[in-house]
Formats: C-alpha cells, sequence, structure tokens
C-alpha cells in the first residue's frame, strides 16, 4: 500500500499553514493524484473579510475597549497549539424564554459558576472550533462562521439547550476577534483560534436541563495541532475502544464526547503515534474518524468519506472539501469505507480547523504497519 501525500494549496485565510504545490515523487503523467488536482480554492467558499486593511477596530461603545494596534509581544515564529491567555472574551445569558441576551466582552479571565452547574453535574454543553486569519494587506478573515453557528444549534437542539441565533452567533463571534485582533499572527505564522462555548449554568440536582445557559467565547493564538507539523502523521486503528455509538452524541461537538478517548490518545503518542483512528463501534470494520478530525480516502479518482450518520461530526473542513472536489470534477462519495478499502488506498488524508489539511503517512492495523516508504522524501519538496 501506498499513500501519495496531500499537497493541497488552501488559498484566502488558510494559505498561511500550506506551501504551494509541488511535483511528488509519486506523480505520474498518466494518472495525476486528487490532492495535486483539487488546488483547494477555499476563497470560493463564503470567508468573511472581518476587517479592511484600513479599517479600525470598534469593538465596544465604552472607552474600556480601546483599539491596540501593535501586534502582541509574544514569539510568533515558536506558538504551538496550546492556550495562550488574550485580552478579552464574550459572554451572554439565556433569559427564561431561551433568548439569549446581547452579550457584552470582558476581561479575560476565571469564570463565575455554581457547583451546581448543568454543565459540571451532568455534562450539558457544546462548543464550536474557529479560526481568523491576518493576510498580507492586513485584512482579517473569518472562514465561514455561519456554518458553527448553524452547528452550534443543531447539537444545543440534541443537548436541549436553547442557543443564540446565527445571527447573534456571527456578530460574536466578530466582536471577540476584533477586541483580541493584536493577537491574530502575522501572516504565515498561525491563526487566532475560537472557541464558542454552549455551557449549562444554571444549578441542577435531579437530572433534568439547567435553568440558565451561558453563550462563552474566547480566543488563543495558535500554530499547528500536531507536532509533526505538516509532516505526514503515522495514525493507528483502535479496535476496542469507541469514540460514538449509533443513537448517541457523535454527530454533534457535545462537551462530552472528548474525554473518553484521551486514555486511549495518550496511550498511542507514548508509542509515537499522531492519533488514534477510530471504527464504528457495531462492526468494528468501517472507518469513523480520527480524535478530533475527519478522514478522506483516495482510490484513482475517486475521493470517499465516511457518511455523516449520528456518529460521525460533519466538519465544515470536510464539507467544504467535499464542495471543492466535486467543483473541480471530482467523484466523491460519502459512504462506509472498510479498514480493507483504507489500507489499499492511493492517498489518505485528514481535515478540520485545527488540522487543517494534513497527510497520513502510516496507518498501523493489528500490530501491522502500512506506510508510504516516499513520504519523507516527499514532503522536503515543500
Amino acid at each position: 500500500m501506498e499513500f501519495a501525500l496531500v499537497h493541497c494549496r488552501l488559498h484566502g485565510n488558510i494559505s498561511q499553514f500550506l506551501s504551494p504545490p509541488f511535483r511528488s515523487p509519486f506523480y505520474d503523467d498518466r494518472r495525476r493524484y486528487s490532492s495535486l488536482k483539487i488546488q483547494n480554492n477555499l476563497h470560493f467558499m463564503s470567508s468573511t473579510v472581518l476587517m479592511e486593511p484600513s479599517a479600525r477596530c470598534q469593538v465596544s461603545r465604552s472607552s474600556t475597549f480601546q483599539e491596540a494596534s501593535e501586534l502582541a509581544n509574544i514569539n510568533w515564529d515558536n506558538i504551538a497549539f496550546l492556550p495562550i491567555p488574550t485580552d478579552f472574551l464574550y459572554a451572554a445569558k439565556s433569559l427564561e424564554d431561551g433568548i439569549f441576551t446581547k452579550g457584552q466582552l470582558q476581561r479575560f479571565g476565571p469564570i463565575h459558576m455554581s457547583p451546581c452547574a448543568g454543565v459540571l453535574n451532568y455534562g450539558q454543553g457544546v462548543f464550536e472550533g474557529m479560526k481568523a486569519y491576518r493576510k498580507a494587506d492586513g485584512s482579517i478573515l473569518l472562514f465561514r462562521p455561519e456554518e458553527n453557528g448553524l452547528r452550534m444549534r443543531m447539537g444545543a437542539e440534541r443537548m436541549c439547550m436553547p442557543a443564540p441565533t446565527v445571527e447573534q452567533f456571527v456578530d460574536a463571534v466578530k466582536q471577540t476577534v476584533l477586541a483580541n485582533k493584536r493577537w491574530i499572527p502575522p501572516p504565515g505564522k498561525g491563526s487566532l483560534y475560537i472557541r464558542p462555548m454552549l455551557l449549562g449554568t444554571g444549578s441542577v440536582l435531579g437530572l433534568a436541563p439547567a435553568s440558565e445557559y451561558t453563550f462563552l467565547i474566547f480566543v488563543s493564538p495558535v500554530g499547528n495541532y500536531f507536532k509533526e507539523g505538516l509532516a505526514p502523521l503515522d495514525l493507528i486503528i483502535e479496535t476496542e475502544i469507541h469514540r460514538a455509538i449509533p443513537g448517541g452524541t457523535g454527530g454533534v461537538k457535545a462537551i462530552g464526547n472528548y474525554s473518553p478517548v484521551l486514555k486511549a490518545q495518550s496511550i498511542a503518542k507514548d508509542k509515537g503515534y499522531s492519533d488514534i483512528l477510530y471504527l464504528d463501534s457495531a462492526h468494528k470494520k468501517y472507518v469513523e474518524e480520527v480524535s478530533s478530525c475527519n478522514i478522506f480516502v483516495v482510490k484513482h479518482n475517486i475521493i470517499s468519506t465516511p457518511t455523516v450518520s449520528g456518529t460521525i461530526l460533519p466538519g465544515i473542513t470536510r464539507k467544504s472539501i467535499i464542495e471543492i472536489a466535486r467543483r473541480q470534477g471530482f467523484q466523491v462519495e460519502e459512504r462506509l469505507i472498510s479498514v480493507e478499502e483504507l489500507l489499499v488506498a492511493d492517498e489518505v488524508f485528514c481535515t478540520g480547523t485545527a488540522v487543517v489539511v494534513s497527510p497520513v503517512g502510516s496507518i498501523t492495523y493489528l500490530e501491522k504497519r502500512k506506510e508510504n516508504k516516499k513520504a519523507s522524501s516527499s514532503y522536503k519538496y515543500h
């Protein structure tokens, strides 16, 4: 089996992360790999220009929040995917009818919450992940923020929670980003990760929905999600522990979805793997997703990805890649993908807000490792 590297050029707001495409050692004039043909024109997606080069940052009518035009004084060449305290966060509370207040910016710091809060006792909460990017001309971009707002509403419905409207969600994100714009890395140095959260903060004791909900947003400058950067990932397939089950909450970004996989992920990373690829819980033979991202498999000119059927998170980067590929004439299938198909694929890659588009260099299954032996030499050409 040979995994060809994914050399996708993400234009516009994600272009900082990936180098231009190049002629791969696997390149054959008689057969072009899909990732070399898909020049990922993500600017065709509905990216939002948050601030034009000459625009001033007006984040509040109050003089408390003044524009900080200078970049934060940190080492932009050495930022990881770790939280860095910034200047402001956004907070809004729900009213009795489920409508959220206008919300306000406040200084970044600890938040007050009752120990009886529904999110602390029963995990009633959902969150989102987004990024803001600074372009060379000084403009700031958000990538499809309305999609995140819509997904939060879908997740909230599953978790029996009220949610802000998509319009309020997007406006709150814009306010938070502009209030912290000095923390947006320079072009090519990373991005500003945005974490909107919807939490059941009302007090409960018996199992029941919380009586009050808080919509929070904080941000942090980040670099690459994986320590490998854009180098090929080494994945191991987990056969016993499952990320999600049919009828559960795997299809929404619920807070409780992620901690159950931490132990398995920690063991895998201690063994040198980048992350875990999970199988379906019913048959233990169909590929689902990696701990924090979706997966794509390419065979000949067909691009396949596991179908979203309640156990797989409908990623926004996933959706965008599917749209781009179809526009460029590729056949894209959303379907069940067996381990056997995965191991004979021409190409495998992962997608997600945090991971962007990451090539897969090897997959280990039942202690047998399948790899692209030329992956390292291919990567050197970036």
